[in-house]
């Protein structure tokens, strides 16, 4: 999952630009406003199949064209916005919740507790996040609460080890001592402590995944691992459409790049936050 916010690090350069980083939460703040209004945006319902359309490019008519079952891509690809923003930002929130957790009392406990939770999440990280998919889907079913929980759970574990190494770095510092003297129990030593003294690292973990969180329900969905066939989620749309890429590239290029903007919207707000966080830490 991190692969992503690797891939994009050389947008840090890029959104030290006060326009691109204005862009980055115009984005995003449009997504969100299409996820949450989209029936009311949309000129045509998106399941509605006209075969007397099929795979009619981009006019006037059809302003991104349509697909194989005559459906409006336009239409369609504001339709899938909700899914990915029902799936991204809750899985991100338990991802953090969870991993700041985990982090806090490992980092701040140490010892064997510290040992054997990081062995389980070294075994977390290399298992494949696909596997993952097929089993929950396997024993759960197929939904967006699965969905959910295989994406939080392979982003808890990135959480938990940046939150736990700067744990690491407080744990050492005079005013914990200062308070372990004092006799202050292990929860008022982690959440009254240490914790304040980590925001800036949970804050930044918070912006970074929600890209990685982002790209994954789509890479799930694409995978049929997601929402059933024939869902406007925009991983789905493409792996729908891929076959129409040589004829109709446009049912595929619409969801596509609305998945690359989105990422890459996410992605130059989390560097603003890295960076700001950077500032405060100085």
């Amino acid at each position: 999952m991190s692969t992503v916010s690797t891939a994009l690090r050389p947008l840090g350069r890029l959104s030290r630009l006060p326009l691109a980083s204005a862009v980055g939460a115009v984005v995003l703040t449009l997504w969100a406003a299409v996820a949450l209004f989209w029936p009311h945006l949309v000129p045509y319902a998106p399941d509605t199949q006209r075969p007397q359309d099929r795979l009619r490019p981009p006019g006037a008519e059809h302003w991104l064209g349509t697909d194989q079952f005559g459906r409006d891509v336009f239409s369609r690809t504001l339709a899938g916005a909700r899914p990915v923003l029902a799936v991204a930002p809750a899985a991100t929130a338990l991802a953090v919740l969870a991993g700041t957790v985990i982090g806090l009392v490992t980092g701040g406990v140490g010892g064997r507790l510290d040992d054997v939770v990081m062995r389980i999440a070294d075994a977390v990280v290399v298992f494949p996040a696909v596997i993952a998919a097929v089993l929950f889907v396997a024993f759960l079913g197929r939904s967006t609460t699965v969905l959910v929980l295989v994406v939080a759970t392979a982003l808890t574990t990135l959480v938990a080890r940046s939150v736990r190494a700067a744990t690491l770095v407080e744990r050492g510092k005079p005013y914990v001592e200062a308070a372990r003297l004092r006799g202050e129990p292990l929860w008022s030593l982690l959440g009254r402590e240490i914790l304040p003294n980590v925001r800036s690292t949970v804050y930044v973990e918070a912006t970074s995944r929600l890209g990685d969180a982002v790209f994954a329900a789509a890479t799930l969905s694409f995978l049929g691992l997601g929402r059933p066939p024939g869902s406007p989620e925009w991983g789905a749309a493409v792996a729908d459409n891929r076959v129409w890429l040589d004829n109709a590239p446009w049912t595929v290029l619409a969801p596509a790049l609305a998945i690359v903007s989105l990422v890459v919207g996410v992605a130059l707000v989390a560097d603003i936050s890295r960076r700001a966080a950077g500032g405060a830490a100085a």
